[in-house]
């Protein structure tokens, strides 16, 4: 008789923080952690073959900290631990995400463009231009503009649909970031660092027209704000990072074994 040997490898678990990647680490040492409370419950994880970073309570729903033992009165206080500087997040500065937005209208350029044509744009702005030239009464240049944009509306309504998908489709994706953030080497995450779903990309994008109805101040507030954010990544609570999300990956796939027997981050 003949048998099969089947090696079964223990998964091993990556464990992000404060935007550090530890580890990998044994799933038993995880659960130990929990347990002991060295690890949150909130801290993300991933391990080869999950889509996307969850949290440890979704990865390990059962373990959880054990309650510490009763306080000893006749007990020395404890020492105070040094408090560890957070490491922070690098955010995307303003003119970056200017240039990535350049870049992206150029993307959009030639769709748009090719939407004209069964839509008549092109006969409809000419007429447009060819009125207002020889108008001298401003009501009826006003009336002109009016009667274009009442006859477009289909275009206009269809290029702010494909940009508005474009947008929420490639901010959601594995990309995490559009054609032009992709480019410059960006992506567009949660306040944890982590992928955003569609829905909230969705509504990312519609935050950019309350940036820009207040005289563009939703997008300056990029250049000032601590976390670079604009007013539409703070209604979303989104923030936009340095560093490609498949570099990400790369990079966590790629780095050497950790078996240490604590945590610490």
């Amino acid at each position: 008789m003949r048998f099969t040997y089947i090696e079964v490898r223990p998964m091993e678990v990556w464990i992000g923080r404060n935007g550090e990647r530890h580890g990998p680490y044994q799933e038993e040492q995880i659960k130990h952690w929990l347990r002991s409370g060295q690890l949150s419950r909130d801290d993300l994880g991933w391990y080869d073959g999950l889509a996307d970073w969850q949290p440890l309570s979704v990865l390990f729903p059962l373990e959880k900290p054990t309650p510490p033992p009763a306080p000893d009165a006749y007990a020395p206080p404890p020492l105070q631990q040094p408090q560890a500087g957070a490491p922070a997040f690098a955010y995307a500065g303003f003119w970056k995400r200017v240039a990535a937005y350049i870049i992206d209208a150029f993307v959009l350029y030639l769709p748009f463009s090719l939407l004209e044509i069964p839509f008549h744009m092109r006969a409809a702005y000419d007429a447009l231009t060819l009125r207002i030239t020889h108008e001298t009464d401003p009501t009826a240049a006003l009336t002109a503009y009016q009667h274009f944009y009442a006859e477009q509306w289909p275009y206009f309504l269809t290029t702010l649909i494909l940009g508005w998908l474009y947008f929420a489709i490639c901010e959601s994706s594995s990309w995490q970031a559009t054609v032009g953030k992709l480019a410059l080497g960006m992506r567009v995450t949660d306040l944890n660092g982590a992928r955003i779903s569609f829905g909230r990309a969705l509504g990312r994008y519609g935050g950019k027209f309350i940036s820009g109805f207040i005289m563009c101040i939703g997008f300056l507030m990029i250049a000032f704000t601590q976390r670079k954010q604009g007013l539409h990544d703070m209604f979303a609570n989104t923030l936009v990072l340095n560093g490609r999300a498949s570099d990400l990956k790369r990079d966590t796939s790629e780095r050497p074994r950790n078996d240490k027997g604590s945590f610490h981050a």
